[in-house]
């Protein structure tokens, strides 16, 4: 009967130096103080709200144009994500055109 033996290779300081890396981040993100949400100056309503306005094409005052630039950011982000989702799914699917199967 064979017992199992520990391997000592790279493998387990990789693994080490991983939990490392988790224990420091875990530890900075536990112990980080977030700030409130931001707003534009002198402005009660956040971000995402000016946002939400801008897409909708709502009138929102001046807080509308000034959210104009991340309007377009989250529309190419999205345009972006999108794209990776359909080659995805293009690299992901089973070519069946009688291959070696």
């Amino acid at each position: 009967m064979t017992r199992p033996r520990l391997h000592t290779s790279s493998k387990q300081a990789v693994g080490l130096v991983a939990f490392v890396l988790f224990g420091v981040l875990a530890a900075v993100f536990l112990t980080a103080d977030f700030a409130d949400a931001a707003t534009f100056a002198g402005n009660a309503d956040s971000v995402i709200e000016g946002i939400g306005y801008a897409m909708l094409n709502l009138e929102a005052g001046p807080f509308a144009e000034a959210t104009d630039g991340f309007l377009i950011t989250f529309e190419l982000l999205g345009m972006a994500l999108l794209a990776a989702l359909v080659g995805a799914v293009m690299l992901g699917t089973r070519d069946d055109d009688g291959g070696d199967s």
